[in-house]
């Protein structure tokens, strides 16, 4: 396939980028700096701001899927606006781009821990995620009004964490994975594989899902 990822240079979208490349898929990365990513096979990088729909657009023009790995930096004071503003962005320009297939890497502070309670609004929830966590979490109320695209939101387990590709992983919904009375977990290359595992075979198509080891 021939995918336009935004967010490469992060967590998740470099692990994101090494499992598609591995794969032998074509990645078109959209980055505000370019110089940041080394030349690899398979691999084309182009300028984009992921705050600006119209670069956005013209960059994925042509792409089988765009996914979005993007994060404006935990230690962002402006992370839940910004957080938002390019989102938005980046779902207005993958429609404008006339891509159907999005996926999306979101929060679990979105996950239901009990009915009618998500994570991020538990007593125990970090403050210095909070922020972050509620955009996500708009972000996903947003997405599930969107009928004109191919949406997936990935919401991470509890625990996402460095660590061997194993291949394997868990798969739910809209609660938290568990082992046994403890948080689930998953290391960023196995949520990595989940991920292209989604864009190779889709099976949460305009639905949320949470994975973990």
């Amino acid at each position: 396939m021939n995918i336009a990822l935004i967010g490469a240079t992060g967590f998740v979208g470099s692990a994101v980028l090494a499992e598609l490349l591995q794969r032998g898929h074509r990645v078109t990365v959209l980055a505000r700096n370019p110089a940041k990513l080394a030349a690899r096979e398979g691999l084309a990088v182009v300028a984009a701001d992921a705050q600006d729909a119209a670069q956005i657009a013209k960059a994925a023009v042509g792409h089988d899927a765009v996914v979005s790995a993007y994060n404006p930096g935990w230690e962002n004071p402006n992370i839940h606006d910004d957080f938002l503003k390019g989102t938005r962005a980046i779902i207005d320009g993958t429609k404008a781009a006339g891509v159907r297939r999005f996926l999306m890497v979101g929060g679990a502070g979105s996950l239901f821990v009990a009915p009618g309670v998500q994570l991020v609004d538990t007593p125990q929830f970090p403050a210095e995620w909070k922020q972050g966590a509620l955009a996500a979490r708009e972000a996903l109320n947003w997405i599930r009004t969107e009928n004109t695209l191919d949406w997936t939101f990935l919401s991470p387990p509890i625990l996402l964490q460095p660590g061997e590709r194993t291949g394997q992983y868990r798969l739910g919904d809209e609660a938290p994975l568990m082992n046994g009375e403890q948080p689930g977990s998953i290391s960023v290359a196995d949520l990595a594989v989940a991920i292209v595992d989604e864009l190779e075979t889709p099976r949460h198509v305009q639905k949320r899902f949470t994975v973990a080891n």
